[in-house]
């Protein structure tokens, strides 16, 4: 048995517009410098890579991307500064809600180890009575 954590920030229509997925986008975005080239190196559609950025930006209230204008493919793109600390901030959180879980799980583990050992195995599913 093991633990398995999805994180994801919601609007307050309960609709995700911040999980792993978009964090992967990001960071490709600063690898990649472009939006296209980002998508593609994860398998995403254009559209729906800017869709990902456009609600992330709508919630947040910031841009995320400095959009280049021009050149041969007109698909230049960087993060802004909020962008790049904001990814830092995310990574942060991410990594202590899953340490935190993570003690939490132990907690449990303990826990149902003692209750499945003083559980009477006489009525257990493996043939025990019924």
């Amino acid at each position: 048995m093991e633990l398995k954590t999805k994180l994801y920030l919601i609007d307050d229509e309960g609709e995700k517009f911040m999980g792993i997925g978009v964090l992967w986008l990001l960071q490709q975005v600063r690898e990649q410098k472009s939006l296209r080239k980002a998508a593609s190196e994860l398998e995403l559609s254009y559209s729906k890579a800017f869709a990902m950025i456009r609600n992330l930006e709508k919630n947040l209230g910031v841009a995320v991307l400095d959009r280049k204008k021009g050149g041969a493919n007109r698909d230049g793109a960087t993060l802004t500064p909020f962008a790049e600390a904001f990814i830092s901030l995310y990574e942060s959180f991410e990594l202590g809600v899953k340490k935190q879980a993570a003690v939490q799980y132990d907690h449990f583990g303990e826990q149902l180890f003692r209750l499945l050992d003083s559980t009477d195995k006489s009525n257990d599913i493996h043939g025990g009575s019924q």
